[in-house]
């Protein structure tokens, strides 16, 4: 087994970049409202897999699921999106949660970035020697 330690923390840094978009639009539509249950945004999140073979190592992408949680139904008859008995339906999304997710995924990527770093500062070190 040969791993590419650039390979292995890039691929987790992409996989660190769609969660962070995930989580930006999950933000984005956090207020947004619809007029049926079924339009209603629901909060998405990637799933992951770590890949470990003989020749790749890394991060793999499962897809995006979206979340179960119910979303929010209120009572607003004077609302343009209001169904017949005056209720919009709200997005699922915990902003306290997504800020959570936005702070983890950006420190995991900043950890990859810095782990790239040390390996470069390491190879570069190792070349000296050789002089």
């Amino acid at each position: 087994m040969s791993f590419s330690i650039f390979d292995i923390a890039g691929s987790a840094m992409r996989a660190q970049n769609l969660r962070l978009n995930a989580t930006a639009s999950n933000l984005a539509n956090a207020n947004s409202v619809a007029g049926t249950e079924d339009e209603a945004y629901r909060a998405r999140h990637p799933v992951f897999a770590a890949m470990l073979n003989k020749e790749i190592g890394g991060v793999e992408t499962r897809g995006v699921v979206e979340s179960n949680r119910e979303v929010n139904k209120r009572y607003e008859p004077d609302h343009p999106l209001s169904n017949e008995e005056g209720y919009v339906f709200g997005s699922n999304v915990d902003s306290v949660e997504e800020m959570a997710n936005m702070m983890s995924a950006s420190r995991s990527y900043q950890s990859n970035v810095d782990l790239l770093g040390t390996v470069r500062q390491l190879m570069l070190q190792t070349l000296k020697m050789g002089e």
